[in-house]
């Protein structure tokens, strides 16, 4: 059987669906992310207490990563990215009559855990039926929807806040999800280089432990956690420091600070060719340098020099993400896609960790505290990335 290839119909139906697929996965996941001082306000908690409304969904979603490639190898890759994404989008329209903060974060959690559908398929699935000669292009479609996603979600929310209230932001978001998710049914092509496979939970442990005695995929997925944690950690807390004096933006204006996201569009593919030119982990190490050279430009009070650091920290984290989820790849020798799953696993639950144990730095310390808190994270990932380059130049084969 043939495999959609680029220029064919079927091939700009299965990058709409799933580009449309990655935009519901990550305009839903991050939807509360602009909403956290409305929230403290509203239900009257912390900035660290209000954060659990995206740090329980990052890390039910990091468990689930695990459990739904290994269910899709059984039942079929559309099935389960179709249920992840009807699933998550009635959880948004949930939120919408949520009596109190207990109720909401118990919704977020499952909602947490249904997203994972598709960030541990998409890939799988355009690896099978898009030919290989097309399939670069295929996967970049696929990201851009991710990014896109989770900037339209942030700026919809921050809007829709300031027009009406969260929940009415919620409803359109939900509904909004749902027509696509309908869309997404009707053009994805059904998969038909894909063999059902029996579950072998023995056989799936025993290769997870086996990437865990990876010195080098161990320090990957630690950097994975720490750039994910800091880059929540800012992002989460940013919306408290530009709400209140001197600055006083509005919902909308603090959703609109999240359009810096659009720099990582260009960061990733330019990391990926100085990759080329220098290496892994020389490249690497410049992200994580830049994250914190961003990280400490947010200090000053002046909102121009705040957002220009953002910008630079955003730029950073996204080619440094980029580098790291590619080495992993390239390490690992078999089983690439678990090799993958425990890097996403530690690239969540580095979210949920560092964005809830912010609160605490913020709380006591302020935007001060944050960016103290930042830094210990980006020296920590800077050690892992020295360490990755010294296991790299023993081994230059499998790592550079």
């Amino acid at each position: 059987m043939d495999f959609i290839q680029k220029g064919s119909k079927q091939f700009i139906l299965a990058n709409l669906a799933l580009f449309a697929a990655g935009f519901i996965t990550f305009a839903n996941l991050y939807s509360t992310q602009p909403l956290l001082p409305q929230l403290s306000e509203e239900f009257h908690v912390s900035p660290a207490t209000a954060s659990l409304s995206l740090s329980l969904a990052t890390v039910t979603l990091a468990i689930s990563l695990l459990l739904f490639g290994s269910l899709s190898e059984a039942w079929g890759r559309k099935i389960i990215m179709t249920i992840s994404i009807f699933a998550a989008s009635l959880c948004t329209i949930a939120l919408t009559f949520t009596p109190s903060f207990e109720a909401l974060l118990a919704i977020r959690a499952l909602q947490g855990f249904v997203f994972a559908g598709v960030p541990a398929i998409a890939m799988a699935y355009l690896g099978e039926e898009v030919d290989p000669s097309s399939l670069g292009i295929a996967m970049g479609l696929y990201i851009s929807g991710n990014s896109i996603g989770g900037l339209a979600g942030r700026i919809v929310m921050g809007t829709m806040t300031d027009f009406y209230n969260w929940q009415m932001g919620m409803l359109v978001l939900g509904l909004l999800s749902l027509i696509i998710s309908i869309y997404f049914i009707w053009a994805l092509p059904p998969s038909r280089h894909f063999s059902p496979r029996p579950l072998k939970l023995l056989a799936l442990t025993s290769s997870l432990l086996n990437h865990l005695r990876d010195s080098v995929l161990l320090c990957l997925f630690g950097i994975g956690f720490l750039l994910m944690g800091s880059f929540v950690t800012l992002y989460n807390y940013i919306s408290y420091k530009l709400v209140e004096a001197p600055y006083h933006l509005s919902a909308t204006m603090v959703g609109w600070i999240f359009i810096v996201y659009l720099v990582g569009t260009f960061s990733s593919a330019w990391f990926g060719t100085l990759s080329d030119r220098f290496g892994r982990p020389y490249v690497l190490m410049a992200g994580i340098v830049l994250m914190l050279s961003g990280a400490i430009l947010t200090l000053p009070v002046t909102l121009e020099v705040k957002i220009v650091g953002i910008i630079i920290f955003t730029f950073g984290f996204f080619g440094a993400h980029s580098i790291a989820s590619g080495a992993v790849s390239a390490r690992a020798s078999y089983d690439k896609a678990q090799a993958s799953s425990l890097y996403l696993f530690a690239y969540y639950f580095g979210s949920s960790i560092g964005g809830t144990t912010g609160g605490f730095f913020w709380l006591h310390y302020g935007w001060n505290g944050i960016i103290l808190f930042i830094t210990v994270m980006l020296i920590s990932a800077g050690m892992l990335a020295s360490m990755y380059i010294l296991l790299g130049n023993k081994n230059t084969s499998r790592l550079l």
